[in-house]
């Protein structure tokens, strides 16, 4: 039952953390399909690559149960991540320990550093452009769809643009799919007409559909914060889920999102706010979530190891007790 409390930030009655905690599983659990493979995506770039990046299949069935999904599901999951390349699996007795490939790790990290990074300063007002049209007409999908996780839009049909592209992970791509030397990237910049290239960027981008799922993301879990804010203790269990749903959602909007300085977005963006709120609510769960991955998880040596320390420099930096490993 909702608390007569009142937070005066948000306006909002005050829910028990596990009473939020458990609207967030059971509409997680109430979807048509539920995307077991996503989530066990979420759970292995957020829980376990900083933690040594391998884990217990068993262990894996039994924090999965949490969100509805069944032990078959998730065996039916892992398979077929470890088909598509992004897991592998070692056989230790009748035990199947999984762990990322080295194509897996690269796109984790390249994702984390989107989904847990700080957004771009200043803008230069430049430009990075990719000529597409000297490319095989079968190498040209792939670098479409490739780039455009990366934020890079359609200007035409065989240019792909993004303002402030992260040109590490824009040459580690070209690499992976073997157009590094045969892909022409220029620079420029806006001459004049800031205005037809902020709507330029609203049609290419779609923005309003990614602005709307942002402000979905902050209605669904603006009163999550407010039921664990200035909480001492939260349970490792509800922790755990708060997190993963939390890193789950986020991710499925920013992914989407191709972190566009705020020159060329519109004036009531709600990316920012979501930024805020995930960066604060992760603040509030995560170190209960860890401790509940002390217990609930293993490798092949015991419990999982203690985060990395690039694990500890998400979002900006995270206050957490114990050491940390070097990894």
């Amino acid at each position: 039952m909702f608390e007569k409390k009142r937070i005066g930030l948000y306006g909002l009655a005050v829910m028990s953390v596990q009473r939020a905690c458990q609207r967030l599983v059971d509409e997680f659990r109430s979807r048509p399909t539920l995307r077991a493979g996503s989530l066990i995506t979420t759970v292995f770039g957020d829980a376990v690559a900083p933690r040594g990046g391998t884990i217990w299949l068993g262990s894996l069935i039994r924090v999965m149960a949490d969100f509805g999904i069944n032990e078959r599901l998730v065996r039916t999951s892992v398979f077929r991540l470890a088909k598509d390349g992004w897991l592998q699996s070692t056989q230790i007795g009748r035990r199947s320990y999984y762990s990322l490939t080295d194509e897996g790790r690269e796109r984790f990290e390249q994702a984390t550093h989107r989904i847990y990074g700080e957004p771009g300063g200043h803008w230069d007002g430049n430009w990075c452009l990719l000529l597409l049209s000297a490319l095989d007409t079968a190498d040209k999908e792939p670098v479409r769809r490739e780039c455009g996780w990366l934020g890079f839009g359609p200007l035409s049909a065989d240019v792909l643009a993004h303002p402030s592209p992260d040109l590490g992970d824009l040459d580690v791509t070209l690499r992976r799919l073997g157009v590094a030397d045969s892909l022409v990237v220029l620079g420029g910049r806006t001459i004049r007409g800031d205005r037809a290239m902020r709507q330029l960027a609203r049609d290419c981008w779609n923005l309003d559909d990614i602005d709307a799922r942002y402000a979905d993301f902050v209605r669904r879990f603006r009163p999550v914060y407010a039921a664990v804010s200035g909480k001492s203790r939260i349970a490792d269990r509800a922790a755990f889920a708060i997190r993963t749903l939390l890193i789950q959602e986020y991710r499925k909007v920013l992914l989407r999102d191709p972190l566009l300085p705020a020159e060329l977005l519109p004036a009531d963006w709600h990316g920012a706010a979501a930024y805020r709120l995930c960066r604060n609510l992760y603040l509030a769960v995560h170190a209960a979530a860890d401790a509940f991955l002390d217990t609930a998880m293993e490798t092949a040596d015991g419990p999982v190891p203690p985060p990395s320390r690039s694990f500890l420099r998400r979002f900006g930096g995270l206050e957490q007790t114990g050491k940390a490993s070097d990894g």
